[in-house]
């Protein structure tokens, strides 16, 4: 039996970037089941705001019955008693601690900074776990909660990757200087996870990280960048920037049984229905999991064909120096993966 994912199109300019990654797929012959579901605020407006969460009941069934999901960009409403973000929402219904982003530039748009790195953030600890406290009408806390076993389990993720992949360093980066306790259980997992695997590690202050990443870039080339969840939400973004432009990073939510997918950005509402923003994100990230159902061949072709368009410049969106339609862009993009699928 062929293996199933539940696809979500989300918010905002979701539903036309999942369209592109949904069109690619099929035309590249993926084999498993692609099943559709509503999520997102947007269908939770249109209900009246009566459930408790961004995720429908009859969605969440569809994915507790798929081997993975793809979550389109969604739009989490800035305001108290609004629902959790689908994003964490899933992230912990499915323990999904390892939020990986590879970041990688494009010769065309950066010529002068090649970076090319692993992004490796816990995902289920931290400051995301929302536990807040409001003291007086003056005065909150936040809950920042690090556990050796949340830690150990992402460390070990990124160490296999490392192994995987070849890549010989590994940078913590923590604010161990101030959060003792804390950043020291991390630190001190990182240690224990890199032991015996010839893996060079350092560790880098949150601060002087962020500087690090502007000045001297390519000192973190074939790197695995590991932190706790805040910390490396603002590093993977920054990464992220160094490339060119968001919409071209793609990334993964893994768990040991479970795995959702994603383009690094939001949903954009203001150019939602234009036909003008980068598919590259979705399209890569769908690529991914083409590869986690089994499809290894057609990850390969769609990623070097992303590769091509990106680089000749003839038919890109206008974040990346060109004048294309999102339609155009995904077109180029099948054109020279299903060539790469034929040779």
């Amino acid at each position: 039996m062929s293996k199933k994912a539940a696809v979500m199109k989300g918010d905002g300019i979701g539903p036309e970037v999942v369209d592109s990654m949904l069109k690619v797929l099929k035309e590249c012959n993926l084999q498993s089941e692609l099943i559709l579901c509503e999520v997102g605020s947007e269908q939770w407006e249109k209900n009246g705001r009566k459930d408790k969460s961004y995720i429908p009941d009859s969605t969440m069934k569809i994915l507790e019955e798929s081997d993975c999901c793809f979550k389109g960009p969604t739009t989490t409403i800035p305001v108290p008693g609004a629902p959790r973000s689908v994003a964490v929402t899933l992230r912990q219904k499915f323990d999904l601690y390892a939020n990986i982003r590879p970041t990688k530039t494009y010769d065309r748009l950066t010529p002068n900074r090649k970076l090319d790195c692993v992004c490796f953030r816990e995902a289920t600890e931290g400051l995301y776990t929302g536990v807040e406290v409001k003291i007086t009408d003056d005065a909150a806390i936040a809950i920042r909660k690090i556990t050796r076993q949340g830690s150990r389990r992402l460390l070990n993720s990124a160490v296999d990757w490392a192994n995987k992949f070849n890549m010989k360093k590994m940078v913590a980066i923590t604010k161990r200087n101030i959060l003792k306790e804390t950043d020291g259980i991390f630190w001190d997992e990182t240690q224990k996870a890199v032991e015996g695997t010839g893996i060079e590690l350092s560790e880098i202050y949150i601060d002087n990280m962020a500087q690090q990443m502007v000045i001297a870039t390519e000192q973190f080339n074939g790197s695995v960048l590991v932190s706790t969840n805040l910390f490396m939400d603002i590093i993977s973004e920054l990464a992220s920037a160094l490339v060119g432009s968001i919409g071209l990073i793609y990334s993964a939510n893994i768990g040991d049984n479970y795995a959702m997918f994603e383009a690094a950005h939001g949903s954009a509402p203001q150019f939602a229905g234009q036909n003008k923003v980068n598919p590259t994100a979705t399209v890569l990230s769908g690529a991914w999991m083409a590869d986690y159902l089994g499809e290894r061949e057609i990850r390969d072709a769609i990623f070097d064909a992303t590769d091509k368009v990106i680089n000749e410049g003839k038919a890109v969106t206008w974040d990346i120096g060109g004048d294309a339609t999102t339609t155009q862009m995904t077109d180029a993009i099948i054109t020279y993966a299903k060539e790469n699928l034929r040779k």
